[in-house]
């Protein structure tokens, strides 16, 4: 039944989409002033274009606008008045929008011509051939526009005639051509780069006009650029540390992995590498992201308001497209730095019609080590590699193949004592086909896997521990130009998981299987719609809906426990076995989006956005920070998915003539089945982890405020964020709640964040750039008793993160000598110094007990001194 109603609702949205612009009579009804007597038609035009939002489009061949006319009134409809000056000359009008197109009446008998014509095609680089994603095209005399989607390409409906149509993309020069619209027609723009020095130094995270102009709020768009040009640990620019100078992203500290948006946890940011989900986003530890910035050509973080395209997390989307490859020449972009070498490489394999990049990079601290004099040292290894590949293909006007892939490692030896690692890799298979000039699709085919290994050698063997996470999936996505300000936006989606949670063999003479923690499989499949609708110039909604329906599949074996009973070993009452690919359990749900954009003058914009998101696939942790042997679990008997409800309001300003920008959002977010885990829960390769799982709610509220200067030789940003995110976990069973069943904050809770980003030119090839954080220390729980238990020592601890760590501070600056440009060769040095006045931020408080049973704080702090750092940049 409830797939029917959706399916009837789904029809009844494409129907409005389609027919909402039935509704035009009402321009014609205004009421206007003419003054009395003799007058020129296009006098009495131009009168009525003053008095109304109407714009007129003609032809000068049928109507003569000195021609003098005599209104019957001088107090009269705007349809009245055209009705009299037009019919005496066998002309008609038709009104499209706000646009009156005045046209020949002659011939009743032949069919009417079209009123509106389509002008599609792509956007791309002239230097290489690389679409632009969310680039402008616009016409100004109409006041209607269209921005690039994911692919480059772009459809804009127009009344026929001439107009000058602008094209526009950060970093690259505008482009003004004029065009005459009589038919359909096909229209690929390139862009010319910007050459002029100041571009360098851009780090807003978009262009003022489509800030206040696109659709979509709470979204941030950073570009290779801009990663590459923010101060970073060792020179290393990093996408991950760039995101956590925007409002509203945050961590727990240094040496964490992920990210936290909004109160959420790591594992509710769905991150997308070129379509394919990543599961584990970091290098060595979290001092590093997986993403080379080499080969990252856009980055956009949705942090609340997230299309319904998009699902499975419930705080944010990283999604993340590499370049993909020049298509007119070799080229080639490098860097050497004090940690590691990055190279990027793009070859035109067939010139205009296909392109190949290969990017790589690696630590080399490991190769220091075979230089020590000490065995031990020597015998050492830690170190990082990744490569990403990427081949597209221009079938011909219509279709185009990609092929992506990415393959990265962590390897972590200590003296032969113990062998580390742990990576990702993802292949994505690409088809982008035009069916008309309106409507698009992109058909993907993805795959994903992280896995870890853990060796420990002896002399009879290895010991070796391995678990991840596998992913096979199909999507199909569908956007139609319906006209300028109605875009509808469906397709559909399925995920295949294959999770292994653990396995732990002993391979000497013979492998012997010591404990294995069994496998799970699940499917996940979605359709989706959304749409994005002008309702005049001041009025646009961008609305949709996501059907998602999560299988939990065998073969499994399924613990029982007493009803009405704590979940725990004692109250187990059976098990129950379920066959390879039998349905154990299954959860479905709708996820409503919906946006309200006001235009409330030409520079001022107030947004609002309800969304519900649901996740069904949970990261097992009891750590604060995120480690690579964290394993992650489907949704199942005993553990339901988690949903959230977000409501955010916004409002944003540019000003001084658009140097400026301002914006503020306030956010609320409830949390419904999030996962907690007991005190002292152990979840260590445990085959029935509901044991020690249980599951609250949470809520998070804040305010992010954001001023970005755009233009001059000093430009940036200043970030605040006042929030607060809690959690509540009120079981049935004493075992089962927290604090009581209070709220309480969670781990990564920090109620202020200040964040200051700018770059100075100082000379012509000097730019000064700095970075400047602040936020609150996250709580933590303070022991409050100890007692012996044998030969061990127990703790028992308060209530839980009712205590904090000092505030978190850190400044870090650098400097960049751009060298002389040359036709080829372009090359640029980068001084940077990390945490520049050596702030010892505590990064966890280890409480250690003596055999007299006294207990001493211990305060770590993992970058505690100065870190400075030079890189050699180069393009040729």
């Amino acid at each position: 039944m409830h797939q029917s109603r959706l399916f009837l609702f789904l029809i009844l949205l494409l129907s409005w989409a389609y027919g909402i612009n039935a509704q035009t009579s009402a321009p014609l009804k205004q009421t206007i002033t003419i003054k009395p007597g003799t007058q020129t038609i296009g006098q009495v035009l131009e009168e009525i274009e003053k008095q109304t939002q109407l714009k007129f489009s003609y032809n000068n061949a049928i109507l003569d606008i000195q021609q003098t006319v005599r209104l019957q009134a001088t107090r009269l409809t705007v349809e009245t008045a055209l009705d009299q000056i037009l019919s005496p000359l066998n002309l008609r009008y038709i009104l499209r929008g706000k646009l009156l197109i005045i046209q020949k009446d002659t011939d009743q008998t032949s069919p009417p011509k079209p009123s509106a014509f389509t002008i599609s095609g792509t956007v791309k680089s002239e230097s290489d051939g690389e679409v632009l994603i969310g680039a402008t095209v616009y016409i100004a005399a109409l006041n209607k526009g269209v921005y690039t989607n994911a692919y480059g390409f772009y459809s804009l409906t127009l009344p026929p005639g001439k107009y000058q149509l602008q094209s526009s993309y950060i970093g690259f020069q505008n482009r003004h051509q004029a065009i005459d619209l009589a038919t359909n027609r096909i229209l690929n723009i390139e862009l010319a780069n910007d050459t002029t020095e100041l571009k360098e130094v851009v780090v807003t995270d978009n262009l003022f006009d489509d800030e206040l102009s696109r659709s979509e709020m709470s979204l941030d768009v950073l570009n290779g650029e801009q990663v590459k040009n923010t101060p970073a640990f060792l020179g290393e620019a990093d996408v991950i540390q760039s995101l956590l100078t925007l409002p509203g992203v945050s961590n727990v500290g240094e040496l964490s992995g992920g990210f936290n948006v909004r109160g959420g946890n790591v594992d509710q940011n769905l991150i997308l590498m070129d379509e394919a989900p990543v599961y584990n986003s970091t290098h060595l530890l979290g001092f590093f992201s997986v993403f080379n910035p080499l080969s990252v050509k856009d980055v956009k973080l949705y942090k609340g308001a997230i299309p319904a395209k998009y699902g499975g997390r419930l705080s944010s989307v990283l999604d993340i497209r590499h370049k993909d490859g020049s298509l007119k020449r070799f080229n080639g972009e490098g860097e050497a730095g004090l940690v590691s070498v990055k190279l990027s490489l793009e070859v035109p394999l067939i010139k205009d019609r296909s392109s190949l990049l290969v990017a790589g990079r690696r630590t080399f601290a490991d190769l220091m080590f075979k230089l020590s004099d000490d065995e031990v040292v020597r015998n050492n290894r830690f170190f990082f590699y990744d490569f990403n590949t990427k081949f597209n293909y221009k079938i011909n006007d219509k279709n185009r193949l990609y092929i992506s892939g990415y393959f990265g490692r962590d390897v972590v030896g200590l003296n032969n004592l113990i062998n580390f690692s742990w990576g990702n890799a993802t292949t994505t298979v690409r088809w982008n086909h035009i069916y008309n000039s309106k409507l698009f699709s992109n058909t993907s085919l993805i795959f994903s896997d992280y896995n870890y290994s853990l060796k420990i050698p002896d002399p009879t063997g290895v010991l070796d521990w391995r678990a991840g996470i596998t992913n096979y999936q199909f999507k199909n996505d569908f956007t139609w130009f319906i006209n300028p300000g109605n875009t509808l936006d469906f397709g559909v989606n399925g995920i295949y998981y294959d999770f292994q949670p653990g396995n732990v063999v002993f391979s000497g003479n013979t492998s012997i299987n010591i404990f294995s923690v069994a496998k799970e499989k699940a499917l996940e499949a979605a359709l989706y719609v959304n749409h994005v609708l002008e309702l005049g110039e001041k009025i646009s909604l961008n609305y949709g809906l996501r059907y998602t329906h999560f299988f939990k599949l065998g073969p499994q074996e399924v613990r029982l426990y007493q009803p009405n009973q704590p979940r725990n070993n004692e109250t187990i009452t059976g098990f129950r076995t379920f066959g390879n690919n039998q349905l154990i359990v299954d959860y479905y749900g709708l996820e409503p989006r919906f946006g309200l954009t006001w235009k409330a003058s030409k520079n001022q914009v107030v947004r609002f956005n309800y969304s519900r998101n649901r996740q069904y696939i949970h990261l097992i942790s009891n750590t604060t920070v995120r480690i690579p042997t964290d394993i992650w679990k489907a949704s199942g008997t005993h553990i339901k998915p988690m949903t959230s409800d977000q409501v955010t309001l916004g409002y944003f300003i540019d000003f001084a003539k658009k140097r400026y920008f301002f914006s503020a959002e306030a956010y609320y977010k409830r949390i419904v089945d999030l996962l907690e885990y007991k005190s002292g829960s152990d979840l260590l390769l445990n085959e029935f982890p509901e044991t020690e799982l249980i599951q609250g709610d949470g809520r998070a509220y804040g305010l992010e405020l954001s001023l970005k200067k755009n233009k001059g030789r000093l430009n940036g940003w200043i970030n605040y964020t006042l929030a607060r995110t809690e959690r509540r976990v009120n079981g049935r069973f004493p075992e089962e709640r927290i604090n009581n069943g209070n709220y309480y904050p969670a781990d990564y809770d920090k109620t202020h964040s200040l964040k200051v980003l700018f770059n100075y030119r100082l000379r012509k090839r000097l730019i000064f750039s700095a970075n400047f954080i602040y936020s609150t220390g996250r709580p933590f729980s303070l022991p409050s008793s100890k007692y012996r238990f044998g030969s061990d020592v127990l703790v028992q601890y308060s209530e839980r993160n009712q205590r904090r760590l000092d505030d978190y501070h850190r400044l870090d600056v650098s400097l960049r000598l751009v060298g002389k440009g040359k036709k080829r060769w372009k090359g640029e040095w980068v001084f940077s110094v990390y945490n520049v006045y050596a702030r010892r931020n505590t990064f966890n408080i280890f409480f250690e007990t003596n055999d007299e049973m006294e207990s001493t704080a211990t305060k770590l702090s993992i970058l505690a001194t100065m870190f400075p750092s030079v890189a050699y940049r180069f393009k040729f």
